[in-house]
């Protein structure tokens, strides 16, 4: 099936590889790459030219996840037993895979934030909660501390804490059928977290840039 399926599993992750913020950036005339962190995602965006074009671009990156894993629930319908979600986690893993390693851009990308979100949106149900309860834990760390990293750090913590709850409070739900999602919830967030590694040190050091710093990094 994955063989058969490799030409959407490469479509998933040329479309992951669209860099929208710095095609964003570069209709304002700036190079995304060489601006506060140099990291290509919505937030370094927002610094560079303004909140409303981080929000444009957040949204655009989350439908990079998300509409792969639409059209693979079109083609071979809902998500079924542990291979059907395999092939939904391999189209979904390759989305997240161009953000981070764009092929347009060197193969330096963003930190998957926001794409991994559309592909927990896309894999309903059992990610899309689980996702849904990772953003409300977001909003909350962005709301009390004001760094997107922190919370995008604590959103990443809590999605396969949430679907563990999930797993054990649903009465459809079992851990045999649902651990290739089980095993993904764990990997994908301490992938993002990985990604965040130099955020983790200027947050250990002070340094790291609020919400409305002008001088945010």
């Amino acid at each position: 099936m994955v063989v058969v399926f490799a030409p959407g599993i490469v479509a998933a992750y040329l479309v992951g590889s669209i860099p929208f913020a710095q095609i964003i950036a570069r209709a304002h005339g700036k190079d995304l790459r060489t601006i506060g962190s140099g990291n290509i995602g919505a937030t370094n965006l927002a610094r560079a030219v303004g909140r409303k074009w981080g929000y444009v671009c957040f949204a655009l990156d989350v439908l990079k996840g998300l509409i792969p894993m639409v059209v693979v629930r079109a083609i071979v319908g809902p998500p079924g037993g542990p291979s059907s979600l395999v092939l939904w986690l391999i189209v979904g893993v390759a989305a997240i895979l161009g953000h981070v390693f764009p092929v347009f851009l060197g193969f330096r990308g963003g930190k998957g934030v926001a794409t991994s979100f559309g592909v927990a949106l896309g894999l309903w149900p059992y990610f899309t909660i689980s996702g849904l309860i990772a953003l409300t834990v977001w909003v909350g760390a962005v709301l009390i501390w004001r760094y997107v990293s922190l919370a995008s750090i604590c959103g990443a913590v809590v999605f396969p804490v949430a679907l563990l709850a999930g797993i054990l409070l649903a009465p459809n739900w079992s851990i045999s059928n649902l651990w290739p999602l089980l095993i993904a919830a764990i990997i994908i967030p301490v992938f993002v977290i990985v990604r965040h590694r130099t955020n983790i040190e200027r947050l250990l050091a002070g340094t790291e840039g609020r919400i409305r710093d002008k001088d945010a990094r």
